[in-house]
């Protein structure tokens, strides 16, 4: 238990009511500092959906007063120590420091494990860890014996003293076999929110966060972190795993609760309630932070002198609408930083995905880019009118995260203000389930000019191919005419042609266009025959100064 909740116990214990039910002694020491202000309204009460959980009612509900209280105060920085030779590691040190298998959290005592991340290198802000079970609340202490100090770490080993505290911790569980339990959700670093999550046969790639704060807006971004988590042991049979965290950042607190369910169909349903401690100018919910370098859809492609035909963990945002509109807007690495959204009101849907799978058309047998997860993103309650924006910033290294997707709500959130939003996160291969009509198969583009053509145009006439495939493509009669729908904001569109593609199921929108200016041209297209829509919109915004 924290010093802070600790003396909150020892001030208030005296005067707390005794309740109808007993709370555990965790709960208890969040409420005893909850009450300290009378102007809390109650939380709503959460029903425990796993049996550890019933071990600790009452918890999250607490932890979410804390988080409404810490919001009433000023945001406080990391104030610890970690001994210099810890802070100054270098990355292959840090690599070889290895946390123990057999040291492993819950270890021969249920279907999940949990293994430790060390302080040091680049996470210099240790993370509170407590172990909520049987009633009890208690910190994770750090133990030097949990971890091998191989190679260039040896040196090391005896610096940390019992208080450091951990980087984060990662989650194991038979996600692909029963025979061995591979990690599945990763937790690192109190500098930030970041997390990630994979499905079965899945390498690792793009991040989940808590939450984003003014990304890509002048003033800076603003990283929220989160400081404590809590997790609930689960019982020896159980597939279902609870965690909650703790948010803190200049702007706003919260508190998280995960509820992980792995195997073949992964899902993590995440619960966020927020507290704005000053007005927020941009909130963006449920981001996604992911790398794209180059893909089938890049222009100048030399300048990155690489023998792989494509470089990246995503290739495009899908959307679902609260219409029942699919969306694909293939991702971009421009030369400068852009931003563009896509409107609605209380969405079904959206995601970073990652749609090629083919070896092939990456050629990486060491990143296996054809395996990164795609993360599907699903409202469970009503968001409202907003937009999910985003951001593609430029970048010459696959070792740059330089793109950022997020819900961002029409409604500001200023300070005082509360809100909770709820929405399930779905590693998935290339598919969204429930996606029935074709989808986009690939994205080209290249000069619009003709060959041998004595006076060319110039480089900003452009021409697409965009090509569509599954679902009623391959079966359509011999005679049906399938035409494209076409919209744009902007510019001057010529040569629209809809062809079927040798194998006989996949039909290719073409198209040249010629831009006004400068101006970024947002296109949209979709197929259809009989005045009946076949395919999802191919969204896309064209910024000329990307051949420039």
């Amino acid at each position: 238990m924290s010093k802070l909740l600790t003396n909150a116990v020892r001030t208030l214990s005296s005067s707390r009511k005794p309740l109808h039910k007993p709370l555990t002694f965790a709960a208890s020491c969040l409420l005893a500092l909850c009450v300290a202000s009378e102007s809390f309204a109650a939380q709503p009460t959460i029903t425990p959906t796993s049996a550890s959980e019933t071990s600790q009612p009452g918890l999250f509900d607490a932890i979410s007063s804390r988080a409404k209280l810490l919001a009433k105060g000023n945001f406080k920085h990391f104030s610890g120590k970690m001994p210099e030779a810890l802070a100054k590691m270098d990355y292959d040190q840090y690599r070889s420091v290895r946390f123990r298998p057999d040291s492993s959290l819950w270890r021969n005592e249920a279907q999940f494990e949990i293994q430790l991340f060390h302080a040091g290198y680049i996470f210099k802000e240790p993370v509170v860890l407590h172990m909520a079970t049987n009633g009890n609340d208690s910190i994770v202490p750090f133990k030097q014996e949990y971890f091998n100090y191989e190679g260039t770490a040896a040196k090391l080993a005896g610096i940390a003293g019992k208080d450091l505290g951990y980087a984060g911790f990662r989650v194991h569980y038979p996600i692909n076999n029963p025979q061995y339990k591979d990690e599945f959700m990763v937790f690192q670093g109190a500098a930030s929110s970041y997390f990630r999550i994979i499905g079965p046969g899945h390498a690792w790639g793009l991040s989940a966060r808590g939450l984003a704060i003014d990304t890509a807006e002048p003033k800076g971004e603003e990283f929220p972190i989160f400081r404590e988590y809590w997790m609930l042991k689960p019982t020896p049979t159980e597939k279902h795993l609870v965690i909650y965290a703790l948010m803190d950042s200049p702007s706003v607190t919260g508190a998280f609760r995960f509820d992980a369910y792995p195997g073949a169909n992964t899902e993590v349903k995440v619960t966020a309630r927020l507290y704005a401690r000053k007005d927020i100018q941009k909130l963006g919910v449920a981001p996604l932070t992911s790398m794209f370098m180059f893909g089938e859809n890049s222009v100048n492609v030399s300048r990155f002198d690489d023998f792989r035909p494509e470089v990246h963990d995503s290739d495009g945002v899908s959307m679902l609408t609260s219409a029942g509109e699919w969306i694909w807007r293939p991702l971009s690495n421009h030369r400068g930083l852009h931003i563009s959204s896509l409107g609605d009101t209380n969405p079904q849907g959206f995601g970073l995905m990652q749609r090629d799978r083919d070896f092939n058309n990456y050629l990486d047998a060491e990143a296996h880019y054809e395996r990164r997860p795609s993360l599907w993103v699903k409202p469970e309650n009503s968001w409202g009118k907003g937009r999910v924006e985003l951001v593609e910033i430029p970048s010459d290294s696959e070792a740059n995260d330089n793109i950022v997707a997020y819900w961002v709500p029409d409604e500001p959130m200023k300070a005082g203000d509360s809100r909770e939003f709820k929405y399930s996160l779905q590693p998935l291969d290339a598919n969204v389930p429930g996606q029935t009509g074709a989808k986009v198969l690939r994205t080209r583009t290249g000069w619009g000019a003709v060959a041998a053509q004595g006076n060319p145009p110039p480089k900003s006439k452009r021409q697409f191919a965009i090509d569509f495939q599954g679902a009623e493509l391959g079966n359509l009669p011999a005679n049906t005419v399938v035409e494209a729908d076409l919209s744009k904001n902007a510019g001057n569109f010529t040569d629209l042609h809809i062809s079927k593609l040798p194998d006989g199921k996949t039909y290719r929108a073409s198209f040249k266009f010629e831009p006004d200016g400068n101006n970024a041209i947002d296109m949209r297209v979709f197929l259809k025959a009989n005045n009946k829509r076949l395919t999802e919109v191919w969204s896309y915004v064209w910024y000329p100064d990307d051949i420039q």
